[in-house]
């Protein structure tokens, strides 16, 4: 007859059988101790994958082409007059954080790797700085005047577009807009973080075989919800 315990430790049931080695099952227990590794990483990645990490890192990609492109435009804009994000370059190294970010999102949606998915969450903790950063860059541009237009002195001539108010209602609603895209990269990166480290501590129930000179003994671990 087989013996059957119970112990509970820690939040961890388990379950203890001893068999006898005559037994049918203690052969069927040998042979399907150790599950194959890629098991257990395919479990974890599928549930990273209830993050729709391809719509997420559409997301990423989508607003990095976006920062790059406008960066460019700025840059070649205000040139020898840099407003406060192009001096800082935000546009671009955000840009090609988020292209990173978004690929690697994309790709883990494809690859049942684990590596990829620490990875992701690695690249997504830089986002959520990174765009905390770019957020204070721009709204900090957006309480500063234009570029060349700060006067140190009384009667200090000013460039003719300083009297144009609409110039600074243009820039204000580019750092504003910029500053949207960085709340919606930031809540996606977090979102993206959030799951990926929910599926890395995931653990699978791990049966464990014990082989003796007259009984095998196969305890079964699981983690309690």
């Amino acid at each position: 007859m087989a013996a059957t315990t119970v112990t509970d430790s820690g939040g961890v049931r388990i379950i203890t059988e001893v068999i006898p080695a005559t037994d049918p099952r203690a052969a069927q227990l040998a042979s399907g101790s150790r599950p194959p590794a890629h098991a257990a990483s395919s479990f974890q990645v599928r549930g990273f994958r209830k993050a729709q990490p391809k719509a997420l890192g559409t997301i990423h990609i989508f607003t990095g082409i976006i920062h790059v492109c406008f960066g460019i435009i700025l840059t070649v804009s205000e040139y020898g007059t840099p407003s406060i994000p192009v001096a800082s370059g935000v546009f671009f190294w955000l840009g090609l954080l988020l292209l990173v970010s978004g690929s690697l999102l994309v790709e883990s949606e494809k690859r049942d790797n684990i590596s990829l998915v620490k990875t992701c969450c690695v690249v997504n903790v830089g986002v959520i700085l990174s765009t905390l950063v770019a957020t204070l860059v721009h709204t900090t541009a957006i309480t500063r005047n234009i570029p060349g237009c700060d006067t140190n002195m009384l009667y200090q001539l000013r460039a003719e577009w300083c009297f144009n108010a609409g110039n600074k209602v243009l820039s204000n609603g580019l750092d504003c807009m910029f500053v949207i895209f960085c709340l919606l990269e930031f809540c996606a990166a977090v979102a993206a973080l959030a799951f990926g480290y929910d599926a890395l501590k995931q653990h699978n129930y791990t049966r464990m075989v014990r082989g003796g000179a007259g009984a095998g003994a196969g305890p079964i671990a699981a983690q309690s919800p």
